[in-house]
């Protein structure tokens, strides 16, 4: 990390303290905290320390390399502003919540993004509506009153390279806005559609945003990525560092969620080393990335997810990073897709997958039965022939896994 990008630790008490001061003279997201809820934030955000930055894509703003969601909860998000925590994906989401006061009295110190979906049916089946994209973004402004958006991101992605290159519906969208003064940059959040049976023609990830990146009009990208890595991501994040096209990865806690509720495995652990604590190290100092999401869900997790932010990787740290890789390439997916097309039921195996997450480490339970019950075929009609294990990279035993995500999610 950059020195430069470095708040000394004094200068952060200082600079804190201000931002706190100028957070807590009014409602923060819509609510008044006590006095003794503002010290438990503010002892968390120290605890923590100023979170490192890194150039984003080819406007190289400097933005925190753990990134804020809208969603994120109340005491969480306001201790990652005392952090420095200035990249607030989905900020749409504060249509609920309120903005918290800290941004909007420091509007020009945070890049908000507004995550903008198809119309007319989910990821899978919606489709593209310049003057519908328009329209919503402009509402989200009226009701958030941040004024603009610095991002406006293209949420789940395109199908394939030529949904990329012949609908242009959202890219015109963000002209008109960016016209006016209404968003900035362009981005989007890439999902895998490699065999999906819901899309025709989907792609990988990786296909999509090689694509996108040689298109030229996107800036940055998330995209699902943890420990353990994927060689097709790898290779993609090589490539879009040398075109100078920023990288975020989401869906990074692979397992880890149900890893800290088996004890035994917590024992096993090398002295000192969390599961989420290593996953932040690793992510902000051992990848190519310039940023990452790690969800967390109250001031523990945030204290032992964000305190390892830019933090060296330790050999203890390596060790548990080996340990969770193990156990992880044994029960979890890495939602690559490369299964898909060989289910001869058309199960969206992906997207059970990803249903599992939610609701295993996520713990949205209600999430996650809500997505699963409006799949069109439910893993309960997998004939356990196998031919999704052999083309699965790590070879997970997918029909064993669709079965217990059937009974967990109906």
């Amino acid at each position: 990390m950059s020195e430069k990008n470095s708040i000394k630790r004094r200068r952060f008490l200082q600079l804190s303290s201000t931002a706190f001061l100028a957070g807590v003279s009014g409602n923060l997201m819509g609510k008044t905290w006590p006095r003794e809820s503002l010290s438990i934030i503010e002892e968390a955000a120290q605890k923590v320390g100023p979170l490192p930055r890194r150039k984003l894509g080819y406007s190289q703003r400097d933005i925190s390399v753990i990134i804020g969601s809208g969603d994120l909860a109340a005491f969480p998000a306001e201790a990652g502003i005392l952090c420095g925590m200035n990249y607030w994906h989905k900020a749409n989401q504060w249509i609920r919540s309120g903005v918290p006061e800290a941004i909007l009295k420091n509007r020009e110190e945070h890049y908000c993004q507004v995550t903008v979906d198809r119309v007319g049916g989910d990821h899978f089946q919606g489709r593209f509506d310049e003057d519908e994209h328009v329209r919503y973004v402009k509402e989200v402004l009226k009701e958030t009153g941040l004024g603009y958006f610095d991002d406006m991101q293209l949420h789940f992605g395109y199908h394939n390279t030529d949904e990329l290159k012949n609908d242009r519906g959202f890219v015109r969208a963000f002209e008109r806005l960016k016209k006016e003064g209404l968003v900035k940059h362009l981005c989007l959040s890439q999902h895998s559609y490699d065999g999906s049976p819901r899309v025709k023609n989907g792609q990988s990830a990786a296909e999509v945003l090689t694509a996108v990146v040689e298109d030229g009009i996107y800036e940055h990208a998330q995209f699902m990525y943890s420990y353990g890595g994927d060689p097709e991501m790898d290779r993609f994040m090589e490539f879009a560092r040398e075109r100078n096209f920023g990288t975020i990865a989401m869906k990074t806690a692979r397992g880890l969620g149900r890893m800290r509720q088996d004890q035994a495995f917590m024992n096993n652990l090398p002295a000192g080393t969390s599961p989420h604590n290593a996953l932040a190290r690793w992510l902000t100092t051992h990848t190519l990335l310039d940023a990452a999401v790690i969800r967390v869900r109250n001031l523990d997790e945030f204290v032992d997810t964000y305190s390892g932010a830019g933090k060296k990787l330790r050999a203890s740290d390596i060790q548990a990073i080996e340990q969770m890789t193990e156990v992880a390439n044994h029960t979890v997916c890495r939602l690559c897709g490369k299964c898909q097309s060989h289910c001869p039921q058309h199960i969206p195996i992906t997207d059970i997958m990803r249903y599992e997450r939610y609701a295993l480490d996520d713990h949205n339970w209600d999430m996650a039965c809500a997505l699963y019950a409006s799949i069109p075929a439910k893993g309960d009609v997998c004939t356990t022939c196998g031919e999704c294990v052999h083309a699965c990279p790590l070879h997970l035993p997918i029909p064993e896994k669709l079965a217990k995500a059937h009974l967990l999610m109906s």
